[in-house]
């Protein structure tokens, strides 16, 4: 299997602009306690497989990415390339990869391990729990 890239502008890679947006809608999520907490019937972009958020600020510790899986699972991700520059990560849509959104493209496999690029070590996956409607990622 060869690996897939996102099309991004130069532009967006060289600033590292992420493709991924934050929450389309406010108070979807909650940080306490080293949980954060998303309510999946308002976050509607991780309703279908490839879809993904990222979340940040509002006093979470570390930017997450959570995604949706093309096998309908979610994971979540520090989201943070380990490469230069520790830009944020955005799935490949058709694949369980995600990317980094800079010109060396570092990619990661859905648990988290380096399969292309100059990245030196993997990124970090949270453990996440379905509870009904609630997805609950362990932040440690």
């Amino acid at each position: 299997m060869g690996i897939k890239f996102l099309k991004r502008s130069i532009f967006q890679r060289l600033l590292g602009i992420s493709a991924t947006t934050k929450p389309g809608i406010d108070g979807c999520w909650n940080f306490a306690d080293g949980k954060l907490t998303i309510d999946l019937a308002k976050a509607l972009e991780l309703k279908t497989p490839g879809g993904a958020i990222r979340f940040e600020g509002n006093n979470l510790p570390k930017r997450v990415l959570v995604v949706c899986g093309e096998d309908g699972e979610h994971r979540a991700f520090h989201n943070r390339c380990t490469h230069f520059g520790h830009r944020r990560l955005d799935p490949v849509p058709g694949t369980d990869t995600v990317q980094c959104c800079s010109v060396n493209k570092s990619t990661y496999d859905s648990g988290g391990n380096k399969i292309f690029g100059p990245t030196p070590r993997p990124i970090t996956r949270y453990p996440v729990e379905k509870d009904q409607e609630k997805l609950i990622v362990s932040i440690s």
